[in-house]
Order: C-alpha cells, then structure tokens, then sequence
C-alpha cells in the first residue's frame, strides 16, 4: 500500500526480546521506517527457536518490514552515529535494562534535551524508580507477579498463559502512545516522554480482578474454561469429545438457550434458574444439566441447534485446526531463509502483497545506513523535527 498512515515517520529501535519489537513492527506495518539497532550477536530473539523456515518464530513474527543495523553501543563512535540518526527521526525506543541506555549516552531525558523534536519510549520491567527497578523483568514472571496466573487456567497447578500475554500487550500500548505522541506533536512541535513497564500495562489489564477482591476479600477463582460472573459461560463436552465453549450473557439469550436447544422452557422464568445471579447461586447444578444435554448429542447436532438459537459459541480446536481454519488469512514474508506464512495484519482493509514486506537478516543494512548517516555528509539542524507530519 502505498497510502500508509505512518509513511514518512522514522523510528529508532534498540529493542530485543519481545515487548519493543511488537511496538515497532506495529509501527512498521503502518508504514514507519524502523531502523532496529541490534548487537554483534543480535537481537537474542533470533535464537528463541527454528519454527520460521529455520528462524525464530518470535523474530520472524515481530520483525517483519524493519532494517537491521549491527552497532556497539558501548563504541563511542556508533553512539554518535546513532545520535546523527536519532536527529532525523521521530521516535525512539528502547527496552534494555534500567539505566543501560542512559550509561552510553542515549538516555530519553538526555536525548529530548539534544533533539527536543524526539518522542522516547523507554519500557521496562517494573520502573525505573521503585524497589524492583533492577529486577529482570520477563513475560511469564510478571504473569506471575500481577496475579493473572493466580486467575487463569483450571484449579489445581498453576498454568502460564499460552502466548506472551505481557509483551504483547506492552509493545501495543507502547505503539498506541507512540502514535498518541506524533499526533500531539503536529500541533506542539515538541516531543515528548513516555515510559511504560510490563508491571504497569498488566496492572490495568488487571484491574476487574482487583476490584474484585477488594470488595469481596477475595479474588476471581481458576475455573478453567467457565467464566467467573456468567453461566452458563464456558466449555461443554459433546458426546463425540469435542469441546463447545457457549456464552449465555443476558436474560433473552437464556430464554433463546431454554426453549430452543436444551427444549426445557419451564427453566425460562423459574425463579431458580431465570436470571444470572441466581443461577450463579447454583451454578454446578446449571452446568450439570446443560453437560448432560451436550454428552447426548453430537458436535454438528449441537452446533446446529446454537446457531438456530443464535447463542454465541465457539469449539475449542487444536493447532491443527487452527491452522486450516476457514477464517485464518495468511501473508507470506520474505526472508533471508524463504518465504514464511504468517497471519496476516488484524486490520483486513490493510493487504499486503505476498513477498512484499522481508524479514531482515542480521546487520542486512548496516552498510547501506552508516553511508546515508556519515558524519562529513551531514548537517543538522536538530532543533526541529523533519516527519512529513511537522511538515
């Protein structure tokens, strides 16, 4: 697409790991240039496992569009290389250990005194002030530390949520206020700070449970696939083994769910059974005679009989299925290894040609950036931003 909304925006990356690349590859599918600064060694990323065509699925997937420029940020040299093109562009982010980009001379506050056009976007673990500042900070332990394992999954053994929960939801807050700050930059010319930490953003994600517990003493139990407030909300199993996930919020859908699929309409308004809270009261009961309904009856039965209904369900499938699934749209990227089948961008007006978009290879345009950046070739005036946006 040659109409991207970030078109002409660059971004200075000194990212690893997981939380900062989900950021800027947000960034860079809406069409910013990111220019990722990664070590000798690289980003460590690249190493998670084999699954993309021989590369890290996790780099594969949160790198896609960007350039890769090996520096050494302790070489004076490549830091002053990384201010001259830190002077050029719009943002900057960074999620290395607290204090580590400030000892080379790239901390923010430092960086938007020099270059007051700059947004900085530093994210961590914790913060950069509190008594975990200097804590390593990764997805699963703040799982851990912010309760959401204590809330999740079945009773019995604790159980990690299935994907990067924390990074992901860190890297598309960090995304959302870097855009936040472009926008608020057009009319102030000025650039500005943001900081954020893994602990912070599921904090708020956070925030029902909480509440939760402070009214009630106590917090949300595990219960697996049923949903803490609602019933019946959750998975059923067919008598064929398949796991139906149904969702009945309201005292219509009940209705729709009595008369229609389980065909008891005397449970419709019996004051034991007609709205939530009362069925919540005895919600094994209520769960118990909607399984023995399903254990009776097949998978395409009873998906026929929610559809006419209109109840929300969803089966639970398994990778496999997952994969071949009718909805699932696919992009193929290019990369130093071949072509890599990934989802495609969230947003379905936003295509991408196949093999358009690469994923790069280590310090694949460290040649190409040090060239356009060299120091006799020039001159800044670093007391203005140059986006198209401050145009």
């Amino acid at each position: 697409m040659s109409d991207l909304p970030l078109q002409g925006v660059a971004v200075v990356a000194l990212e690893q790991a997981v939380a900062a690349p989900v950021a800027t590859c947000r960034l860079a599918d809406a069409g910013a240039r990111i220019i990722k600064l990664e070590r000798e060694n690289g980003d460590f990323a690249r190493t998670y496992d084999t699954a993309a065509n021989g590369q890290s699925a996790y780099f594969a997937w949160a790198n896609r569009g960007k350039e890769s420029l090996t520096v050494d940020i302790k070489n004076p040299d490549d830091v002053e290389l990384i201010k001259r093109i830190l002077s050029q562009s719009d943002a900057f982010i960074q999620n290395l250990s607290v204090g580590a980009a400030a000892r080379v001379g790239l901390g923010s506050d430092e960086l938007r005194k020099e270059f007051p056009h700059l947004i900085t976007c530093d994210i961590s673990g914790y913060s950069e002030t509190g008594a975990y500042r200097d804590m390593k900070a990764y997805d699963l332990l703040i799982q851990a530390e912010s309760g959401l394992v204590s809330i999740s999954g079945a009773p019995g053994e604790y159980g990690r949520i299935g994907v990067s929960l924390v990074d992901i939801s860190t890297g598309l807050t960090a995304a959302l206020a870097i855009n936040e700050a472009i926008v608020a930059r057009a009319r102030t010319g000025e650039g500005r700070a943001i900081k954020l930490s893994l602990f912070d953003v599921i904090a708020d994600w956070m925030t029902v449970p909480l509440l939760q517990h402070e009214e009630k003493g106590v917090g949300p139990d595990r219960v697996g696939l049923a949903h803490p407030s609602i019933t019946p909300y959750g998975g059923f199993v067919s008598k064929d083994g398949v796991t139906i996930v149904i969702s009945v919020q309201n005292d219509r859908e009940w209705r729709a769910f009595t008369e229609q699929v389980l065909e008891r309409p005397e449970l419709t308004d019996d004051p034991l059974y007609a709205t939530n809270p009362v069925r919540m009261e005895r919600r094994p009961e209520v769960d118990g005679l909607v399984q023995d309904f399903f254990g009776q009856r097949s998978k395409e039965e009873l998906v026929e009989l929610l559809k006419n209904a209109r109840i929300a369900f969803g089966v639970v499938n398994e990778m496999p299925a997952f994969a071949s699934h009718p909805e699932l749209r696919r992009t193929r990227f290019e990369s130093e290894t071949g072509p890599i089948d990934m989802p495609a961008h969230p947003d379905s007006e936003r295509i991408v040609e196949d093999g358009k978009v690469r994923i790069p290879r280590l310090g694949e345009h460290s040649a190409a950036i040090r060239k356009e950046f060299e120091a006799e070739a020039q001159s800044f005036d670093t007391s203005v931003p140059t986006s198209i946006l401050d145009a």
